[in-house]
């Protein structure tokens, strides 16, 4: 994968920790120490299970060779197409968590990577574990910073375009998935 590539699929798939950390630090007016540990929880998360999904790929890569490039198409239209019919649907989520506790933020650092772990299982039947390795890392430090940004807007009331940003994550994610396809049917 290259370095543009993974910068974009780490950038659509840490939209939804921007948007949690936001609404988490608005909402419980969390201290920089908190934001931290929030944007490191998230990052270990959306990192971690990209990896994992990726062994999962790489476990059936040789028997997967031949359709590989329409796996990881099918799995990145389909985790784009989700991201944009979920913010379409509008589905308000008004719970109110308790932020304080370190659970709650190991609960949100999973929810929010899921899609990570699926759009993994194709990096791992597409890509070579360096590229694996430089993806995940990406994906880690952008969640990170990004996280710390929606703390930081979320801490000075500052409101993220959430669907504006769903949509165009997914779109990007839908992007990649043509663009693992053509690249395997007219590239090679």
């Amino acid at each position: 994968m290259l370095f543009v590539e993974s910068i974009l699929l780490a950038l659509a798939l840490c939209v939804d920790s921007l948007v949690v950390s936001t609404a988490s630090a608005f909402r419980s007016k969390m201290p920089l120490r908190r934001g931290l540990l929030m944007a490191s929880i998230f990052a270990l998360f959306q990192a971690g299970f990209p990896f994992l999904g990726a062994l999962l790929g790489m476990a059936f890569k040789g028997s997967l060779e031949a359709v590989d490039h329409w796996i990881a198409f099918v799995l990145l239209l389909f985790v784009g197409g989700k991201m944009i019919v979920d913010v379409l649907r509008d589905k308000p989520n008004e719970e109110q968590l308790d932020l304080s506790k370190t659970g709650v933020l190991c609960l949100l650092g999973i929810a929010t990577s899921i899609d990570a772990f699926v759009v993994g299982i194709g990096l791992g039947l597409d890509t070579t574990l360096a590229g694996i390795l430089w993806t995940v890392l990406t994906i880690g430090i952008a969640t990170f910073v990004v996280s710390l940004v929606g703390w930081l807007l979320g801490t000075r009331n500052i409101p993220v375009p959430e669907r504006i940003a769903t949509i165009i994550a997914g779109l990007v994610l839908i992007g990649l998935g043509t663009y693992t396809l053509i690249e395997h049917l007219y590239l090679n």
